[in-house]
C-alpha cells in the first residue's frame, strides 16, 4: 500500500471492540498464509457451507479445533467429508492471547484458552451477512485477523441486525478484537475490494481467521 497522508491509527470502534491496523508485519502475514494453505487441503479442508434453509455461504471455510456448521460445533466435518477436524495449534492460541492483551489488556487475555479457528476465504464476489458469534459457551473475546484483499467490515450492535453500525476498512495484516459488551455484536462483510492485497504476499482474494474460545469440555481421546 502506498504511503498515506494520514497513517491509519488504532481505533476503539465500540466498547470492547478495537481495530489495530498492520498488527501483523509482512513476514508474519506470509507465515500465516502458508499455514492457511496447509489447513485448506483435504481431508477436512476448505468447503462450501450450506445453511439449513438450503442456501450457501459465498465465503468458503475450513475449521481448526472444533468444526463449525450452522449452527453448532462437532469434532468431525459433519457437513462435508466426515473427516476429523484439524487440530488447533498451540502457537495460534498464543497469537490470540497476544492480540487480546494488545487491545483489551492482559487481564482479558489471561486464561483465554483459544481452541477454535474459522478460516474464511473470500473471492471478489463473496460476502458475509450480519450475524453473531453465539454458538460458543465462552464469552472470551473474538480475535479476527485479515490477509490479502481489503474489505468493508460492518460492525453493528448486539440487539439487532439493523443500524447503528460502523463500517471499517480491514486490510492485510489488520487485527480486530471484540469482547465484553461487544462480544455478541452483529457483524459481517458486505464488500471485498479485489486486487488490493499486498503484491508481495502472493494471495488473490481475502482470508479471515477468527479465533474463539469454545468453553466446551476438552477432548478425551
Amino acid at each position: 500500500m502506498e504511503a498515506e497522508l494520514f497513517p491509519r491509527e488504532r481505533t476503539v470502534v465500540a466498547p470492547g471492540a478495537v481495530h489495530v491496523p498492520d498488527w501483523l508485519d509482512p513476514d508474519a502475514q506470509r507465515r500465516l498464509l502458508d499455514a492457511c494453505r496447509q489447513w485448506a487441503r483435504p481431508p477436512a479442508g476448505l468447503r462450501t457451507v450450506r445453511t439449513p434453509g438450503g442456501g450457501t455461504m459465498t465465503a468458503r471455510q475450513v475449521c481448526l479445533g472444533w468444526h463449525w456448521y450452522p449452527y453448532g460445533y462437532s469434532r468431525t466435518v459433519v457437513d462435508g467429508d466426515g473427516a476429523p477436524v484439524k487440530p488447533f495449534p498451540a502457537w495460534l492460541g498464543e497469537l490470540g492471547r497476544r492480540a487480546v492483551a494488545d487491545t483489551l489488556g492482559p487481564e482479558e487475555a489471561e486464561g483465554a484458552a483459544y481452541d477454535i479457528a474459522l478460516v474464511n476465504f473470500y473471492d471478489g464476489d463473496a460476502r458475509m451477512g450480519l450475524h453473531r458469534d453465539a454458538d460458543e459457551r465462552s464469552t472470551a473475546p473474538v480475535v479476527s485477523l485479515s490477509l490479502g484483499d481489503s474489505c468493508v467490515f460492518r460492525f453493528g450492535n448486539p440487539e439487532t441486525r439493523t443500524r447503528p453500525w460502523t463500517d471499517v476498512e480491514l486490510r492485510s495484516g489488520d487485527l480486530f478484537v471484540f469482547g465484553g459488551p461487544s462480544r455478541l455484536a452483529h457483524h459481517g462483510v458486505p464488500r471485498v475490494h479485489p486486487g488490493t492485497a499486498p503484491p508481495g504476499l502472493g494471495l488473490r482474494g481475502r482470508l479471515n481467521l477468527t479465533l474463539r474460545v469454545s468453553g466446551f469440555p476438552a477432548a478425551t481421546g
